[in-house]
């Protein structure tokens, strides 16, 4: 795997071992149709499945609505200053998202998505080779992410959720709860989990 940019120089929360999974199963993924990520940020996921989407000739949905999840407003744990926008009050992303995907040349191959997933996928009828879900971590928006787009998911394709934490003392349990509902649903082969990254394949 050659990535396009020092992966190093992007913002997120994304391991090299989880970014480098979501890579391979992208590279299958994206011959059986488009990908999309839920959760988008400052573009770290968006490199390893777009390199591996443009390999196809495929594209990427990169969704988000680039105000930040709960964990990085103003006063929370990883609010970042730099990511700020004291003109209008706001956490805004999207700047810092479209320089890493100019510097990473997927400019081809990264559709970028400015909206919730309760919005986007209103009218979605797409189906996906591959959807990443990396969203708000409250059970409202996780359970969301979810609902919006699992079922997208095309048969031999990967559904991917980050942050999987079965001990609630080493992170938020609403990630883990999508992993559980995917498992449970019957419509999904449960693969191997990368650090905190849950992968399953549709049946």
């Amino acid at each position: 795997m050659q990535l396009p940019l020092d992966i190093n120089s992007v913002k997120g929360f994304l391991a090299e071992d989880e970014g480098e999974a979501l890579y391979q199963y992208a590279l299958q993924a994206s011959t059986l149709g488009p990908c999309l990520e839920v959760g988008s940020y400052c573009g770290k996921s968006s490199v390893y499945i777009g390199a591996a989407c443009q390999q196809n000739d495929s594209v990427l949905y990169a969704l988000d609505h680039h105000r930040g999840s709960e964990e990085h407003q103003l006063g929370e744990e990883y609010h970042d200053p730099e990511l700020y926008d004291g003109g209008v009050g706001l956490m805004d992303s999207f700047k810092a998202f479209r320089d890493t995907v100019s510097r990473a040349k997927l400019d081809d191959t990264v559709v970028p998505v400015v909206s919730s997933s309760a919005v986007a996928s209103k009218h979605w009828v797409t189906p996906l080779g591959m959807v990443f879900i990396d969203g708000g971590h409250s059970e409202e928006a996780a359970h969301t992410d979810y609902r919006s787009w699992a079922g997208h998911v095309v048969s031999g394709g990967i559904l991917a959720i980050h942050d999987i934490f079965p001990n609630p003392a080493e992170g938020g349990q609403a990630p883990y709860n999508i992993w559980k509902l995917a498992k449970a649903s019957g419509l999904f082969e449960e693969l191997a989990t990368v650090n905190t990254l849950g992968l399953f394949r549709r049946r």
